[in-house]
């Protein structure tokens, strides 16, 4: 069986020496951190539009290209170590993904939109795009409202395509956890998306 894209980013010291480096305004440390994530960002990409039609105008680059403009934009990077690094990566993706979803919802004012059915949220299967997304970003947000951790589970593992342990390490708490958080967060959605 492969690894995991995420396996192959290098865990939590290499990673915080480079954000700490870039932080100190370390060019390259930069540029060696987006040249390791990036493989693991345009596979999560690819995956996210999997389910897209075959003739969609946003593409994986252009995803990890937004993701990169929106984390490099503005001020000087805060990032504290890997964690915080994946977890901002994550929620990023979320807002890049919402905000191309809705973009082409409103291009289509009156036109007809193919809904794909999402019955429960998958374990790195192909995410739903268009209304399903915008849909699943206004029930995240309720679930926040009542769950904020169960929300940012399905935000890390969802939108950010992190493994159970890497969800535990970002949010400080234990894979069993995580794996509470998740099952109870896909059942709430699962019932509201229906």
């Amino acid at each position: 069986m492969p690894a995991s894209p995420m396996a192959e980013i290098p865990r939590s010291a290499e990673i915080t020496g480079w954000l700490s480096q870039w932080r100190d305004g370390d060019a390259a440390a930069r540029d060696r951190l987006f040249a390791t994530v990036q493989p693991h960002l345009a596979h999560l990409a690819a995956r996210m539009l999997r389910r897209e039609r075959r003739d969609h105008t946003l593409e994986p680059n252009a995803v990890v290209n937004e993701l990169y403009m929106r984390l490099l934009g503005g001020a000087a990077p805060s990032f504290q170590d890997r964690a915080h690094f994946l977890a901002i990566a994550a929620q990023t993706m979320r807002r890049v993904l919402i905000d191309h979803a809705r973009a082409r919802r409103a291009g289509k004012r009156g036109g007809v939109q193919q809904r794909v059915p999402l019955s429960d949220l998958p374990d790195g299967g192909p995410a739903p795009f268009d209304a399903e997304l915008i849909d699943l970003d206004v029930q995240l947000e309720a679930l926040a409202a009542v769950d904020p951790r169960a929300a940012r589970v399905v935000e890390l593992r969802f939108f950010g395509g992190l493994r159970e342990e890497d969800v535990a390490e970002v949010l400080q708490v234990s894979v069993i956890t995580v794996k509470r958080d998740w099952k109870a967060a896909r059942a709430w959605l699962a019932a509201r998306l229906q």
